[in-house]
């Protein structure tokens, strides 16, 4: 299988996003905030953020990102290290 870009998976319709994340990602943490989780995922050579709302019982957003600055809200409770980034 091809390797997937960041700019290919931003290109995805909702339900091919959902389908990366479920089949193609590993699960790395999650955090909580009022009325919702964000969950983190890591796809390769980059890393997913999928919203979920307890309120309206959904996911509201899925945010692709390879920068490492973006991992700051995870900082305190994730590790690279296992990773190999």
């Amino acid at each position: 299988m091809k390797t997937l870009s960041l700019n290919d998976f931003k290109s995805y319709t909702f339900d091919q996003k959902c389908e990366v994340v479920t089949i193609n990602a590993d699960y790395v943490m999650h955090r909580e905030f009022p009325k919702g989780k964000a969950y983190l995922y890591y796809a390769g050579s980059f890393f997913i953020e999928v919203v979920y709302s307890s309120v309206y019982k959904k996911i509201l957003m899925i945010n692709a990102f390879d920068d490492q600055k973006q991992l700051g809200l995870y900082a305190d409770t994730v590790s690279l290290v296992d990773l190999n980034l």
